[in-house]
Protein backbone atom coordinates (compact mmCIF):
# COMPACT_ATOMS: atom_id res chain seq x y z
CA UNK A 1 0.00 0.00 0.00
CA UNK A 2 2.72 2.24 0.65
CA UNK A 3 6.00 3.13 -1.17
CA UNK A 4 9.10 4.68 1.46
CA UNK A 5 11.98 7.16 0.40
CA UNK A 6 14.64 8.75 2.81
CA UNK A 7 14.60 12.17 1.50
CA UNK A 8 12.33 14.37 0.30
CA UNK A 9 13.93 16.96 -3.01
CA UNK A 10 13.83 20.51 -1.25
CA UNK A 11 11.64 22.81 -3.07
CA UNK A 12 11.49 25.27 -0.05
CA UNK A 13 14.12 28.39 1.54
CA UNK A 14 15.26 26.91 5.03
CA UNK A 15 15.24 29.89 7.68
CA UNK A 16 16.02 33.03 6.00
CA UNK A 17 14.18 36.27 6.66
CA UNK A 18 10.96 36.96 5.46
CA UNK A 19 10.68 38.15 1.74
CA UNK A 20 10.66 41.64 0.43
CA UNK A 21 7.63 42.68 -1.51
CA UNK A 22 9.40 42.05 -4.76
CA UNK A 23 10.80 39.28 -4.07
CA UNK A 24 7.21 37.96 -3.52
CA UNK A 25 6.18 39.96 -6.53
CA UNK A 26 8.86 37.50 -8.28
CA UNK A 27 7.50 34.25 -6.69
CA UNK A 28 4.14 34.75 -7.51
CA UNK A 29 4.49 35.57 -11.28
CA UNK A 30 4.97 32.36 -12.91
CA UNK A 31 2.18 31.09 -10.21
CA UNK A 32 0.11 34.17 -11.32
CA UNK A 33 0.75 32.96 -15.02
CA UNK A 34 -0.29 29.43 -13.99
CA UNK A 35 -3.56 30.50 -12.74
CA UNK A 36 -4.61 33.01 -15.74
CA UNK A 37 -3.61 29.19 -17.74
CA UNK A 38 -6.01 27.71 -15.53
CA UNK A 39 -8.65 29.69 -15.89
CA UNK A 40 -8.61 30.70 -19.01
CA UNK A 41 -8.78 27.01 -20.50
CA UNK A 42 -11.45 26.46 -18.28
CA UNK A 43 -14.02 29.60 -18.71
CA UNK A 44 -12.59 29.70 -22.86
CA UNK A 45 -15.20 27.11 -23.11
CA UNK A 46 -18.12 27.88 -21.38
CA UNK A 47 -20.37 29.86 -23.31
CA UNK A 48 -19.38 27.68 -26.30
CA UNK A 49 -20.37 24.52 -24.75
CA UNK A 50 -23.87 24.40 -25.93
CA UNK A 51 -22.86 25.00 -29.34
CA UNK A 52 -19.95 22.42 -28.90
CA UNK A 53 -22.35 19.97 -27.81
CA UNK A 54 -24.86 20.80 -30.39
CA UNK A 55 -22.21 20.52 -33.18
CA UNK A 56 -20.69 16.86 -31.63
CA UNK A 57 -24.24 15.92 -31.95
CA UNK A 58 -25.32 15.83 -27.70
CA UNK A 59 -28.07 16.69 -25.60
CA UNK A 60 -28.51 17.98 -21.81
CA UNK A 61 -27.07 14.75 -20.68
CA UNK A 62 -23.29 15.34 -22.48
CA UNK A 63 -23.54 18.67 -21.52
CA UNK A 64 -23.89 17.71 -17.81
CA UNK A 65 -21.39 14.98 -18.49
CA UNK A 66 -18.40 17.67 -19.92
CA UNK A 67 -19.11 19.48 -17.06
CA UNK A 68 -19.37 16.97 -14.53
CA UNK A 69 -16.50 14.93 -16.05
CA UNK A 70 -13.77 17.27 -15.14
CA UNK A 71 -15.13 18.31 -11.76
CA UNK A 72 -15.42 14.70 -11.20
CA UNK A 73 -11.72 14.36 -12.36
CA UNK A 74 -10.81 17.65 -10.22
CA UNK A 75 -12.40 16.53 -6.84
CA UNK A 76 -10.86 12.90 -7.26
CA UNK A 77 -7.38 14.01 -7.90
CA UNK A 78 -7.27 17.21 -5.51
CA UNK A 79 -6.48 15.56 -2.46
CA UNK A 80 -4.04 13.24 -3.84
CA UNK A 81 -1.95 16.56 -5.07
CA UNK A 82 -2.45 18.41 -1.43
CA UNK A 83 -1.48 14.92 0.16
CA UNK A 84 2.09 14.75 -2.38
CA UNK A 85 2.61 18.38 -1.61
CA UNK A 86 3.50 17.73 1.50
CA UNK A 87 5.62 15.21 0.55
CA UNK A 88 7.44 15.91 -2.84
CA UNK A 89 8.68 19.22 -4.91
CA UNK A 90 6.13 21.59 -5.33
CA UNK A 91 7.41 23.37 -7.71
CA UNK A 92 7.67 20.21 -9.89
CA UNK A 93 4.75 18.93 -9.18
CA UNK A 94 2.72 22.47 -9.72
CA UNK A 95 4.57 22.45 -13.55
CA UNK A 96 3.53 18.57 -13.77
CA UNK A 97 0.11 19.70 -13.34
CA UNK A 98 -0.03 22.72 -15.41
CA UNK A 99 1.20 20.17 -18.26
CA UNK A 100 -1.64 17.51 -18.08
CA UNK A 101 -4.06 20.30 -17.99
CA UNK A 102 -3.02 21.69 -20.83
CA UNK A 103 -2.26 18.66 -22.97
CA UNK A 104 -5.72 17.68 -21.63
CA UNK A 105 -7.29 20.51 -22.99
CA UNK A 106 -5.45 20.56 -26.32
CA UNK A 107 -6.96 16.84 -26.81
CA UNK A 108 -10.07 17.99 -26.29
CA UNK A 109 -10.10 20.34 -29.33
CA UNK A 110 -9.82 17.51 -31.38
CA UNK A 111 -12.91 15.61 -30.36
CA UNK A 112 -15.40 13.83 -32.67
CA UNK A 113 -18.32 13.01 -30.62
CA UNK A 114 -19.18 14.15 -26.58
CA UNK A 115 -17.43 10.69 -25.69
CA UNK A 116 -13.77 11.93 -26.61
CA UNK A 117 -14.53 15.31 -25.19
CA UNK A 118 -15.66 13.68 -21.77
CA UNK A 119 -12.26 11.74 -21.65
CA UNK A 120 -10.09 14.35 -22.87
CA UNK A 121 -11.69 16.63 -20.08
CA UNK A 122 -11.19 13.93 -17.48
CA UNK A 123 -7.40 14.35 -17.91
CA UNK A 124 -8.20 17.98 -17.52
CA UNK A 125 -9.63 17.88 -14.73
CA UNK A 126 -6.78 15.67 -13.08
CA UNK A 127 -4.45 18.78 -14.18
CA UNK A 128 -6.67 21.24 -12.57
CA UNK A 129 -6.64 19.01 -9.33
CA UNK A 130 -3.52 19.84 -8.85
CA UNK A 131 -2.78 23.72 -9.55
CA UNK A 132 -5.94 24.11 -7.31
CA UNK A 133 -4.38 22.77 -4.45
CA UNK A 134 -0.77 23.54 -4.90
CA UNK A 135 -2.00 27.47 -5.91
CA UNK A 136 -3.16 27.49 -2.65
CA UNK A 137 -0.70 25.87 -0.64
CA UNK A 138 2.75 27.83 -2.36
CA UNK A 139 0.29 30.97 -1.98
CA UNK A 140 0.80 29.46 2.20
CA UNK A 141 4.61 29.13 1.72
CA UNK A 142 4.93 32.33 0.59
CA UNK A 143 2.53 34.67 2.35
CA UNK A 144 0.95 34.94 5.47
CA UNK A 145 -2.63 34.45 6.23
CA UNK A 146 -2.77 38.28 7.69
CA UNK A 147 -0.57 39.78 4.95
CA UNK A 148 -2.67 37.71 2.35
CA UNK A 149 -5.57 40.65 1.10
CA UNK A 150 -2.35 42.76 0.08
CA UNK A 151 -2.06 40.48 -2.85
CA UNK A 152 -5.01 40.06 -3.39
CA UNK A 153 -5.53 42.61 -5.96
CA UNK A 154 -2.95 40.92 -7.94
CA UNK A 155 -4.97 37.54 -7.83
CA UNK A 156 -8.09 39.72 -8.18
CA UNK A 157 -7.10 40.80 -11.70
CA UNK A 158 -5.54 37.29 -13.23
CA UNK A 159 -8.98 36.29 -12.12
CA UNK A 160 -11.01 39.37 -13.56
CA UNK A 161 -8.85 38.95 -16.95
CA UNK A 162 -9.44 35.17 -17.36
CA UNK A 163 -12.80 34.43 -16.44
CA UNK A 164 -14.42 37.80 -17.93
CA UNK A 165 -11.69 37.83 -20.84
CA UNK A 166 -12.05 33.80 -21.21
CA UNK A 167 -15.63 33.75 -22.43
CA UNK A 168 -15.03 36.60 -24.07
CA UNK A 169 -12.23 35.44 -26.22
CA UNK A 170 -14.25 32.12 -26.61
CA UNK A 171 -16.91 33.61 -28.07
CA UNK A 172 -15.39 35.43 -30.60
CA UNK A 173 -12.90 32.45 -31.09
CA UNK A 174 -16.27 29.80 -31.67
CA UNK A 175 -17.89 33.01 -33.70
CA UNK A 176 -14.67 33.35 -36.29
CA UNK A 177 -11.92 30.56 -36.07
CA UNK A 178 -14.30 27.72 -34.72
CA UNK A 179 -14.98 26.07 -31.23
CA UNK A 180 -11.95 23.76 -31.56
CA UNK A 181 -9.42 26.93 -31.16
CA UNK A 182 -10.89 27.29 -27.14
CA UNK A 183 -8.82 24.25 -26.39
CA UNK A 184 -5.63 25.00 -28.69
CA UNK A 185 -5.47 28.63 -27.01
CA UNK A 186 -3.73 27.78 -23.19
CA UNK A 187 -1.57 25.77 -25.11
CA UNK A 188 1.30 28.98 -25.50
CA UNK A 189 0.36 30.52 -22.15
CA UNK A 190 1.07 27.20 -20.45
CA UNK A 191 4.45 27.10 -21.94
CA UNK A 192 5.38 30.49 -20.85
CA UNK A 193 3.98 29.49 -17.35
CA UNK A 194 6.31 26.47 -17.00
CA UNK A 195 9.30 28.15 -17.91
CA UNK A 196 8.70 31.19 -15.57
CA UNK A 197 7.69 28.98 -12.48
CA UNK A 198 10.95 27.51 -12.99
CA UNK A 199 12.73 31.04 -13.11
CA UNK A 200 11.30 32.67 -10.57
CA UNK A 201 9.69 30.56 -8.14
CA UNK A 202 12.00 29.77 -5.12
CA UNK A 203 10.42 27.88 -1.94
CA UNK A 204 11.66 26.55 1.64
CA UNK A 205 13.21 22.91 1.98
CA UNK A 206 10.47 20.39 3.80
CA UNK A 207 12.05 19.31 6.48
CA UNK A 208 12.94 15.73 6.04
CA UNK A 209 10.95 12.86 6.82
CA UNK A 210 9.61 9.41 5.28
CA UNK A 211 7.35 9.21 1.90
CA UNK A 212 4.68 6.88 2.10
CA UNK A 213 2.07 6.87 -0.43
CA UNK A 214 -1.34 5.68 0.57
CA UNK A 215 -2.30 3.93 -2.74
CA UNK A 216 -5.25 1.70 -0.59
CA UNK A 217 -6.56 5.51 0.71
CA UNK A 218 -6.22 6.56 -3.31
CA UNK A 219 -8.05 4.15 -4.95
CA UNK A 220 -10.98 3.44 -2.04
CA UNK A 221 -11.58 7.46 -2.32
CA UNK A 222 -11.63 7.99 -6.23
CA UNK A 223 -14.04 4.90 -6.58
CA UNK A 224 -16.29 5.75 -3.65
CA UNK A 225 -16.40 9.65 -4.85
CA UNK A 226 -16.49 8.43 -8.50
CA UNK A 227 -19.18 5.94 -8.30
CA UNK A 228 -21.47 8.15 -6.12
CA UNK A 229 -21.33 11.04 -8.63
CA UNK A 230 -21.82 8.98 -11.68
CA UNK A 231 -24.79 7.75 -10.18
CA UNK A 232 -26.17 11.32 -9.18
CA UNK A 233 -25.57 11.66 -12.36
CA UNK A 234 -27.18 8.91 -14.42
CA UNK A 235 -29.89 8.17 -12.30
CA UNK A 236 -33.96 9.26 -13.00
CA UNK A 237 -32.34 9.62 -16.93
CA UNK A 238 -30.67 5.79 -17.60
CA UNK A 239 -32.31 4.34 -14.62
CA UNK A 240 -35.06 5.07 -11.85
CA UNK A 241 -33.66 6.95 -8.55
CA UNK A 242 -35.04 3.94 -6.66
CA UNK A 243 -34.17 1.10 -8.43
CA UNK A 244 -31.78 -1.80 -8.23
CA UNK A 245 -29.50 -0.02 -10.29
CA UNK A 246 -29.57 2.80 -7.46
CA UNK A 247 -29.53 0.65 -4.42
CA UNK A 248 -26.33 -1.62 -5.91
CA UNK A 249 -24.32 2.00 -6.87
CA UNK A 250 -25.36 3.55 -3.21
CA UNK A 251 -23.98 0.17 -1.30
CA UNK A 252 -20.65 0.45 -3.44
CA UNK A 253 -20.22 4.13 -2.76
CA UNK A 254 -21.22 3.55 0.51
CA UNK A 255 -18.59 0.57 1.61
CA UNK A 256 -15.54 1.97 -0.31
CA UNK A 257 -16.13 5.63 1.31
CA UNK A 258 -16.44 4.24 4.69
CA UNK A 259 -13.57 1.64 3.98
CA UNK A 260 -11.96 4.98 2.70
CA UNK A 261 -11.40 6.20 6.58
CA UNK A 262 -11.03 2.86 8.42
CA UNK A 263 -7.77 2.68 5.24
CA UNK A 264 -7.11 6.58 6.77
CA UNK A 265 -7.09 5.86 9.95
CA UNK A 266 -3.93 3.23 9.95
CA UNK A 267 -2.12 4.72 6.91
CA UNK A 268 1.39 6.59 7.55
CA UNK A 269 0.81 9.12 5.45
CA UNK A 270 -3.03 9.82 5.06
CA UNK A 271 -4.90 11.28 2.00
CA UNK A 272 -7.23 13.50 4.07
CA UNK A 273 -5.87 12.91 8.01
CA UNK A 274 -8.76 11.90 9.72
CA UNK A 275 -7.80 14.13 12.76
CA UNK A 276 -7.69 17.30 10.76
CA UNK A 277 -11.59 16.54 11.85
CA UNK A 278 -10.77 17.36 15.15
CA UNK A 279 -10.13 20.89 14.25
CA UNK A 280 -13.33 22.40 14.39
CA UNK A 281 -12.06 25.85 12.16
CA UNK A 282 -11.85 22.64 8.78
CA UNK A 283 -15.03 20.57 10.21
CA UNK A 284 -16.85 24.04 9.51
CA UNK A 285 -14.67 25.11 6.10
CA UNK A 286 -15.19 21.39 4.97
CA UNK A 287 -19.73 22.36 4.89
CA UNK A 288 -19.00 25.87 3.86
CA UNK A 289 -17.28 24.55 0.94
CA UNK A 290 -18.96 22.06 -0.17
CA UNK A 291 -22.41 24.48 0.23
CA UNK A 292 -20.04 27.24 -1.96
CA UNK A 293 -19.57 24.63 -4.32
CA UNK A 294 -23.40 23.93 -5.12
CA UNK A 295 -24.14 27.62 -5.24
CA UNK A 296 -20.86 28.23 -7.60
CA UNK A 297 -20.62 25.60 -10.01
CA UNK A 298 -23.99 24.03 -9.59
CA UNK A 299 -25.93 27.31 -10.57
CA UNK A 300 -23.40 29.63 -11.86
CA UNK A 301 -22.66 26.92 -14.83
CA UNK A 302 -25.67 27.18 -16.34
CA UNK A 303 -25.66 30.86 -17.07
CA UNK A 304 -24.46 30.27 -19.95
CA UNK A 305 -27.35 28.21 -21.01
CA UNK A 306 -29.65 30.85 -19.64
CA UNK A 307 -28.01 33.42 -21.27
CA UNK A 308 -27.97 31.45 -25.27
CA UNK A 309 -31.42 29.27 -24.51
CA UNK A 310 -33.21 31.46 -23.04
CA UNK A 311 -32.18 35.46 -23.89
CA UNK A 312 -30.87 34.15 -27.41
CA UNK A 313 -26.99 35.23 -27.21
CA UNK A 314 -24.48 34.08 -28.86
CA UNK A 315 -21.31 32.90 -27.58
CA UNK A 316 -19.97 35.91 -27.60
CA UNK A 317 -22.63 38.02 -26.39
CA UNK A 318 -22.93 35.32 -23.58
CA UNK A 319 -19.80 36.08 -22.23
CA UNK A 320 -20.32 40.06 -22.01
CA UNK A 321 -23.52 39.78 -20.41
CA UNK A 322 -22.25 37.55 -17.28
CA UNK A 323 -19.48 40.32 -16.98
CA UNK A 324 -21.54 41.79 -13.87
CA UNK A 325 -21.32 38.53 -11.88
CA UNK A 326 -17.32 38.26 -12.62
CA UNK A 327 -17.26 42.56 -11.43
CA UNK A 328 -18.69 41.77 -8.36
CA UNK A 329 -16.34 38.68 -7.70
CA UNK A 330 -13.41 40.92 -8.64
CA UNK A 331 -14.15 43.65 -6.63
CA UNK A 332 -15.17 42.02 -3.70
CA UNK A 333 -12.53 39.72 -3.29
CA UNK A 334 -10.12 42.75 -3.85
CA UNK A 335 -11.71 44.99 -1.45
CA UNK A 336 -12.35 41.90 1.23
CA UNK A 337 -8.63 40.83 1.24
CA UNK A 338 -7.55 44.52 1.53
CA UNK A 339 -10.02 45.00 4.68
CA UNK A 340 -8.62 41.60 6.43
CA UNK A 341 -5.11 42.64 6.23
CA UNK A 342 -5.93 46.11 7.41
CA UNK A 343 -7.94 44.86 10.44
CA UNK A 344 -7.18 41.55 10.91
CA UNK A 345 -10.77 40.69 11.27
CA UNK A 346 -12.07 37.99 8.49
CA UNK A 347 -15.32 36.48 10.14
CA UNK A 348 -17.41 39.38 9.64
CA UNK A 349 -16.41 40.13 6.24
CA UNK A 350 -16.98 36.19 4.84
CA UNK A 351 -20.54 36.66 6.74
CA UNK A 352 -21.73 39.51 4.83
CA UNK A 353 -20.63 37.85 1.54
CA UNK A 354 -22.12 34.42 2.56
CA UNK A 355 -25.66 36.39 2.95
CA UNK A 356 -24.96 38.14 -0.54
CA UNK A 357 -24.22 35.02 -2.49
CA UNK A 358 -28.13 33.86 -0.67
CA UNK A 359 -29.18 36.53 -1.40
CA UNK A 360 -27.96 36.63 -4.95
CA UNK A 361 -29.53 33.53 -5.47
CA UNK A 362 -32.57 33.79 -4.27
CA UNK A 363 -32.90 36.96 -6.50
CA UNK A 364 -31.34 35.00 -9.91
CA UNK A 365 -34.57 32.08 -8.67
CA UNK A 366 -36.75 35.21 -10.15
CA UNK A 367 -35.59 35.26 -13.27
CA UNK A 368 -37.66 35.19 -16.39
CA UNK A 369 -36.93 34.84 -20.10
CA UNK A 370 -37.50 38.35 -20.95
CA UNK A 371 -36.60 39.67 -17.65
CA UNK A 372 -34.61 42.95 -18.52
CA UNK A 373 -31.06 42.65 -18.24
CA UNK A 374 -30.22 45.17 -15.89
CA UNK A 375 -32.02 43.66 -13.01
CA UNK A 376 -30.38 40.37 -13.92
CA UNK A 377 -26.68 42.31 -13.83
CA UNK A 378 -27.73 43.64 -10.23
CA UNK A 379 -28.56 40.24 -9.39
CA UNK A 380 -25.53 38.71 -10.77
CA UNK A 381 -23.30 40.91 -9.17
CA UNK A 382 -24.48 40.82 -5.76
CA UNK A 383 -24.46 36.79 -5.95
CA UNK A 384 -20.93 37.17 -7.90
CA UNK A 385 -19.82 39.70 -4.96
CA UNK A 386 -20.97 36.59 -1.94
CA UNK A 387 -18.66 34.20 -4.16
CA UNK A 388 -15.73 36.88 -3.81
CA UNK A 389 -15.63 37.31 -0.33
CA UNK A 390 -15.87 33.90 0.73
CA UNK A 391 -13.83 31.28 -1.67
CA UNK A 392 -10.39 31.45 -0.87
CA UNK A 393 -10.98 32.98 2.62
CA UNK A 394 -12.38 29.38 4.08
CA UNK A 395 -8.71 28.05 2.53
CA UNK A 396 -7.19 30.68 4.36
CA UNK A 397 -8.78 30.62 8.09
CA UNK A 398 -8.27 26.69 7.44
CA UNK A 399 -4.25 27.40 6.49
CA UNK A 400 -4.19 29.74 9.97
CA UNK A 401 -5.20 26.69 11.95
CA UNK A 402 -3.06 24.08 10.36
CA UNK A 403 -0.12 22.38 11.48
CA UNK A 404 2.38 22.94 8.72
CA UNK A 405 3.05 19.54 8.00
CA UNK A 406 -0.34 18.77 7.30
CA UNK A 407 -1.08 22.31 5.14
CA UNK A 408 -0.86 20.39 1.83
CA UNK A 409 -3.51 17.68 2.97
CA UNK A 410 -5.47 20.36 4.56
CA UNK A 411 -5.51 23.23 1.70
CA UNK A 412 -6.36 20.47 -0.80
CA UNK A 413 -8.90 19.24 1.39
CA UNK A 414 -11.36 22.15 1.29
CA UNK A 415 -10.85 22.38 -2.41
CA UNK A 416 -11.80 18.39 -2.20
CA UNK A 417 -15.11 19.41 -0.60
CA UNK A 418 -15.69 22.03 -2.64
CA UNK A 419 -15.20 20.35 -6.04
CA UNK A 420 -17.47 17.73 -4.71
CA UNK A 421 -20.46 19.92 -4.07
CA UNK A 422 -20.07 21.50 -7.65
CA UNK A 423 -19.85 17.79 -9.01
CA UNK A 424 -22.93 16.87 -7.30
CA UNK A 425 -24.23 20.37 -7.78
CA UNK A 426 -23.89 20.54 -11.48
CA UNK A 427 -25.20 16.47 -11.63
CA UNK A 428 -27.94 17.03 -9.52
CA UNK A 429 -28.80 20.48 -10.95
CA UNK A 430 -28.42 19.59 -14.34
CA UNK A 431 -30.88 16.28 -13.98
CA UNK A 432 -33.45 19.07 -12.19
CA UNK A 433 -32.81 21.27 -15.37
CA UNK A 434 -33.32 18.83 -17.98
CA UNK A 435 -36.36 17.26 -16.44
CA UNK A 436 -38.12 20.64 -15.64
CA UNK A 437 -37.55 21.82 -19.81
CA UNK A 438 -39.14 19.08 -20.74
CA UNK A 439 -42.28 19.14 -18.23
CA UNK A 440 -42.30 22.72 -18.96
CA UNK A 441 -42.00 22.09 -23.14
CA UNK A 442 -45.08 19.48 -22.45
CA UNK A 443 -46.99 21.76 -20.95
CA UNK A 444 -46.92 24.36 -23.90
CA UNK A 445 -46.73 21.38 -26.27
CA UNK A 446 -50.02 23.17 -27.82
CA UNK A 447 -48.77 26.22 -28.55
CA UNK A 448 -45.38 24.45 -29.79
CA UNK A 449 -47.53 22.53 -32.31
CA UNK A 450 -49.51 25.66 -33.67
CA UNK A 451 -45.95 27.71 -33.76
CA UNK A 452 -44.63 25.03 -35.79
CA UNK A 453 -47.71 24.22 -38.38
CA UNK A 454 -47.38 28.02 -38.91
CA UNK A 455 -44.14 28.22 -40.59
CA UNK A 456 -45.93 25.57 -43.16
CA UNK A 457 -43.06 23.52 -44.83
CA UNK A 458 -39.99 24.86 -43.14
CA UNK A 459 -41.94 23.25 -39.46
CA UNK A 460 -40.63 19.93 -40.39
CA UNK A 461 -37.21 20.86 -40.16
CA UNK A 462 -37.46 22.85 -37.10
CA UNK A 463 -39.61 19.83 -35.47
CA UNK A 464 -36.96 17.23 -36.65
CA UNK A 465 -34.47 19.56 -34.60
CA UNK A 466 -36.07 20.10 -31.15
CA UNK A 467 -37.23 16.43 -31.50
CA UNK A 468 -33.68 15.37 -31.49
CA UNK A 469 -32.47 15.55 -28.64
CA UNK A 470 -30.04 18.15 -28.84
CA UNK A 471 -29.47 21.53 -27.73
CA UNK A 472 -30.77 23.75 -30.27
CA UNK A 473 -29.79 27.35 -31.64
CA UNK A 474 -32.63 28.86 -29.94
CA UNK A 475 -30.95 31.87 -31.68
CA UNK A 476 -32.14 30.57 -35.37
CA UNK A 477 -35.14 29.67 -34.34
CA UNK A 478 -38.53 31.39 -36.11
CA UNK A 479 -39.64 33.94 -33.60
CA UNK A 480 -42.84 31.80 -32.33
CA UNK A 481 -41.07 28.77 -31.52
CA UNK A 482 -38.40 30.58 -30.41
CA UNK A 483 -40.31 32.30 -27.54
CA UNK A 484 -41.84 29.19 -26.12
CA UNK A 485 -38.34 27.64 -26.03
CA UNK A 486 -36.75 30.64 -24.50
CA UNK A 487 -40.01 30.91 -22.24
CA UNK A 488 -38.99 27.35 -20.98
CA UNK A 489 -35.42 27.11 -20.61
CA UNK A 490 -35.26 30.63 -18.94
CA UNK A 491 -38.27 29.30 -16.34
CA UNK A 492 -36.03 25.95 -15.89
CA UNK A 493 -32.71 27.77 -15.19
CA UNK A 494 -34.46 30.06 -12.28
CA UNK A 495 -35.79 26.93 -10.54
CA UNK A 496 -31.73 26.13 -10.52
CA UNK A 497 -30.94 29.17 -8.52
CA UNK A 498 -34.40 28.33 -6.61
CA UNK A 499 -32.89 24.96 -5.41
CA UNK A 500 -29.11 26.37 -4.30
CA UNK A 501 -30.36 29.68 -2.60
CA UNK A 502 -31.34 27.38 0.58
CA UNK A 503 -28.42 25.21 0.68
CA UNK A 504 -26.29 27.92 0.85
CA UNK A 505 -27.47 28.54 4.14
CA UNK A 506 -25.67 25.90 5.84
CA UNK A 507 -22.96 28.34 4.28
CA UNK A 508 -23.81 30.72 6.77
CA UNK A 509 -24.34 28.59 9.70
CA UNK A 510 -21.42 27.06 9.61
CA UNK A 511 -19.10 30.84 9.56
CA UNK A 512 -21.03 31.61 12.43
CA UNK A 513 -19.85 28.60 14.34
CA UNK A 514 -16.37 28.90 12.80
CA UNK A 515 -13.98 30.06 15.61
CA UNK A 516 -13.15 33.64 15.59
CA UNK A 517 -8.86 33.04 15.69
CA UNK A 518 -7.02 35.76 14.66
CA UNK A 519 -4.71 35.84 11.59
CA UNK A 520 -1.28 34.52 11.96
CA UNK A 521 1.76 36.67 10.25
CA UNK A 522 3.91 33.77 9.48
CA UNK A 523 4.32 32.12 6.39
CA UNK A 524 3.83 28.05 6.64
CA UNK A 525 7.68 27.89 5.87
CA UNK A 526 8.14 30.05 8.99
CA UNK A 527 6.09 28.24 11.40
CA UNK A 528 7.55 24.91 10.15
CA UNK A 529 10.65 26.17 11.35
CA UNK A 530 9.42 27.73 14.39
CA UNK A 531 8.74 25.85 17.66
CA UNK A 532 6.94 28.49 18.69
CA UNK A 533 2.84 28.65 19.37
CA UNK A 534 0.44 27.55 16.76
CA UNK A 535 -0.49 29.79 14.04
CA UNK A 536 -4.07 32.14 15.46
CA UNK A 537 -2.92 31.96 19.21
CA UNK A 538 -2.96 34.57 21.66
CA UNK A 539 0.93 33.99 22.42
CA UNK A 540 1.25 34.02 18.70
CA UNK A 541 -0.20 37.34 18.11
CA UNK A 542 1.59 38.90 21.06
CA UNK A 543 4.77 37.38 20.29
CA UNK A 544 4.85 37.69 16.45
CA UNK A 545 7.24 41.09 16.80
CA UNK A 546 10.08 39.36 18.27
CA UNK A 547 9.79 36.70 16.25
CA UNK A 548 10.29 38.62 13.19
CA UNK A 549 13.50 40.49 14.72
CA UNK A 550 14.74 37.23 15.54
CA UNK A 551 14.33 35.68 11.93
CA UNK A 552 15.79 38.93 10.32
CA UNK A 553 19.28 38.76 12.28
CA UNK A 554 21.72 37.03 9.67
CA UNK A 555 23.92 35.30 12.14
CA UNK A 556 21.01 32.73 13.46
CA UNK A 557 19.84 32.07 9.87
CA UNK A 558 21.40 30.89 6.36
CA UNK A 559 19.84 31.82 3.38
CA UNK A 560 19.88 29.04 0.69
CA UNK A 561 18.23 29.46 -2.27
CA UNK A 562 17.04 26.54 -4.49
CA UNK A 563 15.36 26.91 -7.47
Amino acid sequence: MSHTATEVAPDRLEGGPAMSHRQVLEALSGLLLGMFVAILASTVVSTSLPRIIGDLGGGESAYTWVVTSTLLATTVSTPVWGKLADLFNRKLLIQLSLAIFVLGSAAAGFSQNPGTLITFRVVQGLGAGGLTALSQIILADIISPRERGRYGGYFGAVMAVGTVGGPLFGGLLTDTLGWRWNFFVGVPFAIAAIILLQVTLKLRTLQRRKVSIDYLGIATLAGGVSLLLIWVTLAGKNFDWISPTSFAMIVGAAILLVGTVFVELRATEPIIPMTLFKNRTFTLAVIGSISVGVAMFGATVYLAQYMQLARGATPTQSGLLTIPMIGGLLIASTVGGALVTRTGRWKPIMITGSIALVVGLALMGTIQYDTPYVIVAVYMFVMGSGVGLVMQNLVLVVQNTTEPKNIGAASAGVAFFRSLGGALGVSVLGTVLGNRVTDLLGEKQTALTQAIGALGAKGAAVAKELSSGSIPAVSKLPDGVRQIIESAYGQAVANIFLIAAPIALLLVAALIFMPNKELTTKTVAERDTDEGPVAGSAEDVAGIGSVRTAASQPETRDRAPHS
